[in-house]
């Protein structure tokens, strides 16, 4: 190779490596979609906000793109062109469904670049008055003396109110019966009306009833105490230490989305996160803000898919 060719060759390379991050600069230059589901939900208002967020800053239209059925959007997302114009905004039944289902169309570590884990909601674990415990080492305690005779609600199988209580029943090692409503009002309604005994749905749909002694509330499920329920103590601090189950929501790419791409747009929805307004709209959802980076979310699904697989795989728990 002559020295002129070899020259180049470098000049090439260099020139490719500096229209990287000049192709990120330049981003976007067109409207982009977020994928989410259907209206009305957690996933959908966070995806709202995320999206008035990110048009704002970057000057260019979000759009939300609504669909039904979670695997259906998780795949459309997956098979969407690794150029940082579709987006998907969706909670942690994301990662966790693969763990029930004998086959789904996406992988949820190697089909997604993560963008940042926008907040957690927490559940809180609820009990008719009847139920002879105050809190949960006395539930506990309760559950072992009887085991199979308490029932717990919860909405459909395998969402996060299910896996909670799912959770509890495995690191406290008790026996307490699984009652699914297709629903988490309906399962509320029986749990008032004294059908079943026990619950863990989210805050916003228990303190109501707490508020008007219908239930009661002994703890809330994230790792500390949380300003979504006011006066319960975390199941670690009630006497279940290492416990946290919380509904999560994220932010992700396709696979193979440019880095810098995945940096700029973690950087400009950190950054609405973190304004105060937004904090406030979050928690009147039931939401306290995380703003993770990328790797903290990719981090986050790794180590929720394995702590939960457990749990998941000794309840045998399947979903079609």
């Amino acid at each position: 190779m002559n020295k002129n060719n070899y020259l180049n060759i470098i000049a090439a390379l260099l020139l490719g490596c500096a229209l990287l991050p000049a192709h990120a600069q330049h981003f976007p230059s067109k409207p982009l979609r977020m994928l989410t589901a259907e209206p009305g939900g957690g996933s959908d208002l966070t995806a709202r906000i995320i999206a008035q967020g990110l048009s704002a800053s970057l000057g260019q239209g979000v759009v939300v793109d609504n669909r039904v059925g979670g695997i259906n959007i998780a795949e459309l997302a997956a098979r969407a062109a690794p150029d940082g114009y579709t987006l998907l905004t969706y909670s942690s039944t994301l990662w966790l469904i693969p763990l029930m289902r004998a086959h789904t169309p996406y992988d949820p570590l190697r089909d997604y670049a993560p963008v940042t884990l926008i907040g957690s909601s927490p559940m809180v674990l609820v009990t008719h008055p009847s139920v002879a415990a105050t809190s949960v080492k006395e539930l506990i305690a309760l559950a072992k003396a009887k085991p199979g005779e308490l029932n717990f609600a919860s909405g459909p199988s395998g969402a996060i109110p299910h896996l909670s209580a799912e959770l509890f029943k495995y690191m406290a090692g008790i026996d307490i019966v699984h009652v699914p409503y297709k629903g988490v009002g309906a399962a509320v309604t029986d749990l008032i009306g004294g059908r079943t005994q026990l619950m863990m749905p989210n805050a916003s749909a228990a303190l109501p009833h707490i508020k008007s002694n219908r239930l009661r509330g002994l703890a809330v499920s994230s790792a500390q105490p949380s300003a979504l329920a006011p006066g319960l103590p975390s199941m670690a601090q009630a006497g279940l230490p290492g416990y946290e189950s919380v509904a999560m929501y994220a932010v992700f790419a396709p696979a193979k989305t440019p880095a810098a791409i995945v940096q700029r747009l973690n950087h400009e929805i950190v950054r609405h996160l973190h304004r105060a307004e937004i904090k406030d709209k979050l928690l009147a959802a039931s939401t306290d803000i995380i703003a993770s980076t990328p790797q903290g979310l990719a981090d986050t699904l790794r180590a929720e898919m394995a702590r939960m697989g457990k749990v998941i795989k000794a309840a045998r728990i399947r979903v079609d």
